[in-house]
């Protein structure tokens, strides 16, 4: 994930920070030439990381310590608030015109995610209850319409294309479609090059001028580092973009990127990629990215992730079951496959307060779950619902048919006693409210990393 690095060597400034007992100037200047340095080999813009690093030291110099603080945490409050502040300090959404449709025009460079991001920001939109609409204006790069077709196609999402005709009639035939046929959003997925040109720019600029859309949105690849940035500078300058969204946040990129696009261009980033996938968009909120960069998890993106993606009929099914103690395994299946739609499970653990720290040098592996649905699979439905039945001529077959071990089959069986266990246990000691947590959330603690 981004900001790992960064975050072991901002962890291990403030760890000399709170070994002592009183924190003098001296103590506070050389936590911030740490701060500053690992700021920098992060990809963060040089004067960004200054000014940061200035302010900080000024507000920690003078601050007076929280009677619930230690000075070392009083310093650290201090950061996270002004690294909030440097990356913009509150979400801002994408925008929303008083009469729809709402047009927003996607920009970027060749192979920065601008015609997947396109997609992903329509089907998220989709899915809170809007109608959007794609729209092909990327006539020059081969297969650039087919690529918006597939993607919008997975999306479901219907997309708009006049071949190779002029973008900018493209975008306004596109917008009286939209009205004709009740979409409220309509996505331009303009052009792109490998490098900015006055070409380029005269074609953007074209299309903002007859078609005046309500958001620019620029798509930035987190993984170039601070040329993104100058990227997005330039942009902003010749086009005048409302935000930006940043692409590749799920990788081993240094994410210096996010902490230095608003200092630099003034816009705030909306958007951040983290997965290939369709789903793999999240909104920004610089508080919690803060967090994660500091090591704090981020508590609220998870839990609204489990909203997106837990299934609510079946979580009260799964309440009920549990209240009976009758959770079986096809019932730890079904569970499986809900918390897989939420992602990478290092990065969902990554978001707890406490545990990104600990699992960043372990190895997930995510094979497990594959491992897990196989033999279970390969059960047949009474063995499913009653595992106890479940003997060692049934095991043979069982790993046979999934063409794994007796012993997997047997480590998977001891998992599902020990969850079992422990879901009763919560069930009878938080009763219904227990029961509905455990049902929702109740299958992680059984996997073996």
């Amino acid at each position: 994930m981004a900001f790992e690095g960064l975050t072991d060597k901002l962890n291990n400034a403030f760890k000399r920070l709170r070994s002592k007992g009183k924190l003098t100037e001296s103590d506070i200047k050389e936590a911030m030439r740490e701060v500053r340095l690992a700021l920098l080999e992060a990809d963060v813009n040089y004067k960004v990381a200054k000014d940061f690093t200035s302010k900080v030291s000024e507000r920690a110099v003078g601050a007076q310590v929280m009677e619930s603080l230690t000075p070392a945490q009083m310093v650290i409050k201090i950061v996270k608030e002004e690294m909030t502040a440097l990356m913009g300090g509150t979400q801002t959404r994408i925008a929303s015109a008083s009469k729809p449709p709402t047009v927003v025009m996607m920009c970027g460079l060749q192979g920065s995610g601008k015609t997947t991001h396109s997609a992903k920001l329509a089907l998220m939109l989709k899915k809170k209850g809007h109608r959007p609409l794609l729209v092909a204006c990327d006539i020059y790069r081969p297969a650039a319409i087919k690529q918006l077709q597939v993607v919008g196609e997975k999306a479901g999402v219907p997309v708009f294309e006049m071949g190779t005709e002029n973008p900018v009639k493209i975008a306004k035939e596109a917008i009286k479609h939209a009205k004709d046929h009740g979409n409220d959003y309509v996505f331009l997925d303009t052009a792109g090059r490998l490098h900015i040109d006055e070409e380029l720019m005269d074609e953007l600029k074209s299309i903002k001028s007859e078609v005046v859309p309500h958001e620019i949105l620029l798509v930035i690849d987190a993984m170039v580092g601070q040329d993104a940035v100058n990227v997005a500078d330039k942009f902003n300058q010749a086009l005048g973009i409302d935000g930006v969204i940043v692409t590749k946040l799920d990788g081993d990129t240094r994410g210096g990127t996010a902490l230095s696009v608003k200092a630099v261009t003034g816009k705030p980033i909306k958007f951040i990629g983290v997965g290939e996938k369709l789903d793999e968009l999240e909104e920004f909120h610089p508080d919690r990215m803060a967090s994660r960069i500091l090591g704090m998890g981020d508590v609220l993106s998870f839990i609204e992730k489990a909203e997106q993606q837990i299934d609510e009929k079946k979580a009260r099914e799964l309440e009920e079951k549990l209240r009976k103690n009758k959770f079986d395994l096809n019932d730890l299946l079904d569970q499986t496959r809900q918390v897989r739609k939420m992602g990478s499970l290092k990065q969902m653990l990554s978001m707890i307060p406490g545990v990104g720290n600990k699992i960043k040098d372990v190895d997930v592996d995510e094979n497990q779950f594959n491992v897990m649905e196989a033999i279970i699979l390969s059960m047949t439905k009474k063995e499913r619902e009653n595992p106890d039945i479940i003997n060692p001529s049934r095991k043979r077959r069982i790993a046979a048919g999934c063409g794994k071990q007796v012993e997997d089959v047997n480590r998977l069986l001891a998992q599902y006693r020990q969850m079992q266990k422990m879901m009763k246990q919560f069930s009878s000691m938080k009763g219904k409210k227990g029961a509905r947590m455990l049902g929702k959330f109740g299958n992680m603690d059984g996997f073996k990393f």
